[in-house]
């Protein structure tokens, strides 16, 4: 069945559900904070910088910053001007073990819930949760050498529809904050479903986007492309974004791509795009932003905990994204809020 409606934006705002689903989260991380890696008591002898923390918990950086992140979100943690983590007074009378207000101990009745056992092996490792008991591979992320669900025709179907729930609400708002005028071409990494590139043909009716994705994922997206009738302007080119050579393009969109990769990655996939530009040309990072502080807000410093224990990354904030554009010899314009906490960072020559 075609439809020959556009994608128009959802009539309510669905970010207290995202908001709702993700909450677990803090509970996890609370947890084995907790039970587990007896931090509050640790910071309780005296404050840690973040490589001294790593040291003490036994856990790499990128585990130690979704950490860090949320409890500081959490208002447990604070960051003092050099840098070192210190409790804050809440932390300090209600999570230090023996103290006469200490609730670490009802905390620790989750102690064995397998959530938080998870999460303590996703901190412990800095590994994503893998297919199989072995662990070897991620059920979300894709790069050559991988074991991955997005090989596999039914887990990849079920992953990219459960994520195109989301991108029907967030995709037309995008497109209607993005001027695209004067562009010919966009190229739309890990585009999934498509319909960021629907959304954005849609409302440029003289664009051209191409969608880059697995083979398994653009199967989903030719049916979503057949669909909403624009198959003559949207392309479907199978690879990977970190090897296959990128087309010359007027546009690049990461939506909700940078978040699945640690910071090398990010960097490096920022810089082939930054290669593929035309002339005039601009790359469109799309994801959700923790605040450059890394302090909060909370909803995404747990979204970023969600990301770390599924994939190779986590949230960023508008400065790390700004400082591999500028890297990358472009230059990012303020962000524009979209829609269920993401941002758009547009950057340019």
């Amino acid at each position: 069945m075609t439809t020959t409606q556009p994608l128009n934006p959802p009539s309510t705002d669905p970010t207290p559900i995202f908001e709702f689903f993700r909450g677990s989260y803090a509970t996890d991380l609370l947890t084995a904070s907790v039970a587990h890696f007896e931090l509050f008591g640790r910071l309780a002898k005296g404050a840690r910088t973040l490589a001294e923390l790593q040291a003490d918990l036994g856990i790499d950086e990128r585990p130690a910053v979704v950490l860090t992140t949320a409890l500081r979100a959490m208002k447990l943690l604070n960051r003092k001007g050099n840098g070192q983590f210190e409790l804050t007074e809440l932390a300090r009378e209600h999570l230090v073990g023996g103290d006469p207000f200490d609730v670490g101990n009802y905390l620790g009745l989750a102690a064995a819930a397998p959530s938080v056992l998870n999460m303590v092996e996703r901190l412990r490792t800095n590994r994503p949760a893998g297919l199989d008991s072995s662990g070897d591979g991620a059920a979300f992320i894709y790069r050559d050498g991988m074991k991955s669900a997005m090989e596999q025709s039914q887990l990849a179907e079920h992953f990219t529809i459960a994520l195109s729930g989301r991108a029907k609400n967030v995709a037309p708002v995008l497109a209607s904050q993005i001027s695209l005028k004067g562009a010919a071409t966009i190229l739309d990494i890990g585009g999934g479903t498509g319909i960021y590139s629907i959304a954005f043909a849609r409302a440029n009716p003289d664009l051209q986007a191409i969608v880059l994705d697995r083979p398994e994922v653009l199967k989903i997206a030719d049916r979503f492309v057949s669909e909403f009738e624009v198959g003559d302007r949207v392309e479907l080119m199978s690879g990977d974004m970190f090897t296959s050579p990128l087309p010359p393009v007027d546009a690049i969109l990461l939506s909700n791509i940078l978040h699945d990769w640690d910071i090398p990655e990010c960097r490096m996939l920022i810089g082939r795009c930054a290669q593929s530009l035309k002339p005039g040309g601009k790359i469109i990072i799309h994801d959700v932003l923790l605040n450059d502080e890394l302090d909060g807000p909370l909803p995404i410093a747990l979204y970023s905990a969600a990301l770390f224990s599924l994939t190779e990354g986590r949230a960023y904030s508008a400065n790390e994204y700004n400082l591999w554009l500028i890297e990358a010899g472009l230059i990012p314009e303020p962000p524009i809020p979209t829609l269920v906490h993401c941002h758009a960072i547009v950057a340019g020559r």
